[in-house]
């Protein structure tokens, strides 16, 4: 292990341990002095005094003996984290997780981060049978980092209960790009881990045929068996398994209204529709953009289907103001509501605030037009799925004063009405507009922050 990897281990390990990330000068500090340099360099390369370092270096030895119960100091923090990282203790959550790298040998799990202990009760168990109470069998290994973990407690509360209580076999989480789906599902795995033998991340970037996708999964699956099973479906019915499917909107072409499957990938429509009708005791979670329309048809007709809008974090994100330092503190509820405390946004906002105000939020507020500088460049991105229909009708609403009835006709729109239904439809399941609350007839309108974007487009 490299020095840039033992630094990121030991981040990761002061994350699960005290919900905070290393610093920039605590990691500039940890990595100078894996590299045998002193606290002179590193106060050279980084721009402080001597004292200033040494003193942070005190009080960085104090924060990793308390994570790792050991006494560490300058002296000894090299060797010590390099012994700890080589016996792969990796926390996530308030558990140890067993990660295969897919180098399982038969009656032998052969694992890149997992503890040893429960690496030898798994050695000891059945191989066909898990053991209750004991740590699922879990792959992570291509599932991004989890860089936040405050928030969504009534989300998770709401996806808890519909793998425990309702068994549901077919769960969609979907959202806007960049709205923390995957955040979510990564913590949410931290609290539900037990209840499953083996937990399985997949993202579906590049995207692999079914056919490869399956041959993955049973892979890991079945070299903890006691013999193969035929299908996918054989190992969801003998075991607990949960398999997370990310960015599932990559399945669905762009240019068409939304859930429409690329012509070489029609064969997932039959899996997930397998994974919701059949008897198992698993769950298949799937991340998107949009939601699928045959989605939505399974979740009429079948109790085992579920499915989850992601919206913005609420108060929650103030969190993000805190660890970027942002000031006036006064005002973060007006940032929030402004950008719909969608965590990506904010994340963008907040950099901006930092390299143009020095943190000063305030500055950005007293703007009365909407500024969204680099989100532009990710709302073109997913704006350039729509079909050409959905781009005229976004258009068209961008330019509407108020919440529009879809009861009515729109003569200025030169499309007939169930053509308009379908795209308003479609554009409600990419989450682009939304529906007025409490109106009667119904009434959608587009969504602000999109708004703003096409009317300073209309403008360039």
């Amino acid at each position: 292990m490299d020095i840039q990897e033992l630094s990121k281990w030991t981040d990761e390990q002061v994350f699960a341990k005290t919900r905070q990330h290393l610093d920039s000068l605590q990691k500039s500090i940890l990595e100078s002095v894996l590299q045998y340099k002193n606290f002179q360099n590193i106060a050279n390369q980084n721009g402080y005094s001597y004292d200033h370092v040494k003193k942070e270096g005190a009080k960085l030895w104090k924060l990793l003996s308390g994570v790792f119960d050991e006494a560490i100091e300058q002296s000894n923090v090299r060797a010590i984290l390099e012994n700890k990282a080589g016996s792969t203790i990796y926390s996530f959550g308030d558990s140890s997780l067993i990660i295969s790298n897919h180098n399982i040998k038969k009656n032998h799990v052969n694992i890149c981060r997992g503890n040893p202990q429960i690496l030898e009760d798994t050695e000891k168990r059945s191989p066909s049978v898990p053991v209750p109470n004991k740590v699922p069998l879990v792959d992570l290994t291509t599932a991004p980092e989890l860089n936040y973990n405050y928030g969504r407690d009534s989300e998770i509360y709401t996806l808890k209960s519909w793998m425990v209580d309702d068994r549901a076999r077919l769960i969609t989480i979907y959202g806007l790009s960049g709205m923390g789906k995957t955040a979510l599902i990564l913590k949410l795995i931290s609290e539900i881990q037990r209840k499953f033998d083996y937990i399985i991340y997949r993202g579906l970037e590049p995207l692999p045929k079914l056919g490869k996708l399956k041959d993955h999964l049973t892979h890991f699956l079945a070299e903890s068996s006691a013999s193969p099973l035929p299908e996918i479906i054989d190992y969801f019915r003998s075991s607990r398994c949960l398999v997370i499917l990310d960015n599932v909107q990559h399945l669905f072409k762009p240019g068409h209204l939304a859930g429409h499957y690329l012509a070489e990938y029609k064969d997932y429509h039959n899996f997930f529709q397998q994974v919701a009708t059949s008897s198992h005791q698993s769950c298949l979670i799937l991340s998107s953009w949009e939601k699928p329309g045959d989605i939505e048809t399974l979740e009429k007709e079948n109790e085992y289907t579920k499915s989850l809008k992601i919206e913005g974090l609420g108060a929650s994100a103030k969190d993000i103001f805190r660890q970027k330092k942002l000031q006036d503190e006064s005002i973060w509820d007006e940032l929030i509501q402004r950008y719909q405390g969608h965590p990506g946004w904010l994340n963008i906002i907040s950099a901006t605030i930092l390299e143009l105000f020095d943190g000063r939020a305030a500055h950005l507020i007293e703007r009365e037009e909407l500024f969204l500088g680099d989100i532009e460049a990710k709302l073109e991105f997913q704006l350039e799925r729509l079909s050409e229909l959905e781009k005229k009708v976004v258009h068209w609403l961008a330019i509407q004063d108020e919440a529009i009835a879809i009861s009515q006709t729109y003569a200025n729109l030169e499309v007939s009405q169930s053509k308009f239904w379908q795209i308003m439809q479609s554009l409600n399941r990419r989450c682009l507009v939304e529906k007025v609350a409490g109106q009667e007839p119904a009434k959608f309108q587009l969504n602000s922050i999109v708004k703003a974007y096409l009317g300073f487009s209309c403008l360039m």
